[in-house]
């Protein structure tokens, strides 16, 4: 690994755009390929060895194609299906996933009642059923699947999301710091945080929402340093190369619309 090779970010669809915004924060001067595999979206709402399928050939992708030094898996369902297979398959590369921000939540909760947003097949997987597991007795966690959410966002649906942040979070039950009360409100999906405005009017103004991406853009930072490929003092305005499995048309918009810098689309 070299430090001019690039930086992999990998998710089902548009979602892992979130996270791509906080690694080119946290890590200006690194080169990124994204790839979006909006041909064999949704993840979440299909089987397991599904995820792990597309997750492999995606890696291998990267790796073959752009020579990445890293590979973050910016999908909570592919890293709980799939991201133990790749430590296995690549154990040189740095691999960096994401997953549900339960343990800061429940350090951050003070009623104690979380809820949590995410797709069917997050909630499902046994990467996060060990995770609620392990924090059995800090906090009471509500989860609730949000089936069709994460695609209304990938195809920018205002009326469906609407709908849909609608009869999610009143699911959740109520919110605020009364005890009994959700005061923590945790984005299991890289998609949600596109939609944290929408969500916040159902939450109200003192629900603390966290999401994933500046703690994973934080250990990509420690896991680069680590192997000495940390790219030093440089072009702090690179554009960000963007692949998909999809409709370019589609991906350059989401980018357009979502990603703070310029980005590139791969022909």
């Amino acid at each position: 690994m070299s430090v001019e090779q690039p930086i992999g970010v990998f998710d089902s669809g548009v979602g892992g755009l979130s996270v791509l915004n906080a690694l080119r924060s946290e890590l200006p001067h690194e080169r990124f390929v994204y790839f979006a595999d909006t041909g064999h979206a949704p993840y979440g709402e299909r089987d397991e060895a599904h995820a792990i399928e597309r997750t492999r050939a995606v890696a291998r992708h990267l790796l073959q194609a752009h020579r990445i030094k890293a590979l973050v898996v910016a999908c909570n369902t592919a890293t709980a299906a799939a991201i133990h297979l790749l430590r296995a398959e690549h154990p040189t590369l740095p691999l960096i996933g994401v997953e549900p921000a339960l343990k800061p939540a429940a350090a951050a909760s003070r009623t104690r009642r979380i809820g949590v947003i995410a797709t069917r097949g997050t909630l499902a997987s046994r990467k996060f059923e060990a995770l609620h597991a392990s924090l059995a007795g800090q906090a009471e966690f509500v989860l609730q699947p949000c089936d069709g959410l994460a695609a209304a966002i990938e195809h920018s649906d205002a009326a469906k999301i609407i709908a849909l942040c609608a009869r999610y979070m009143g699911a959740l039950g109520a919110f605020g710091l009364e005890a009994g009360h959700i005061d923590t409100l945790v984005l299991g999906c890289t998609h949600y945080p596109f939609v944290a405005e929408e969500l916040r009017r159902h939450a109200g103004p003192i629900v603390r929402i966290i999401d994933t991406g500046a703690p994973v853009a934080q250990q990509t930072r420690r896991l680069l340093d680590a192997t000495h490929t940390l790219a030093g003092k440089g072009d702090d305005d690179i554009a960000t190369v963007l692949e998909t499995s999809g409709t370019p048309e589609a991906l350059a918009a989401a980018a357009s619309r979502w990603l703070h810098r310029p980005a590139a689309l791969a022909c």
